[in-house]
């Protein structure tokens, strides 16, 4: 019998100087085998810190006069399999009945 389990766990930490780090895992986790990631995070200087701040920058990018619609770019690219995407999907679907 084999049992699939999609469960993923994410939280930030700080690496100490001597970069040791002591984890407990959930009781939901099965026991064997399991892949830890590491991943540095991707922070940049204006990275919001709270959902108002969030929220605040993203009316005041929205309210940005040089901000161009993103309907400017609608139909100007072919696509993977070239032509009309809508024409594509279409025909696709059509196989389906």
């Amino acid at each position: 019998m084999c049992y699939i389990f999609d469960m993923s766990i994410t939280q930030t930490v700080e690496v100490p100087a001597n970069h040791r780090l002591t984890i407990d895992v959930p009781r939901e986790i099965p026991t064997g085998p399991v892949i830890l990631e590491f991943r540095p995070t991707q922070k940049t200087k204006n990275d919001p810190k709270t959902v108002e701040e969030a929220l605040k920058m993203a009316a005041e990018k929205a309210a940005d006069p040089n901000r161009k619609p993103i309907s400017r770019l609608f139909g100007k690219h072919k696509g993977i399999f070239g032509g009309d995407g809508v024409a594509y999907q279409r025909a696709i679907r059509d196989e389906w009945d």
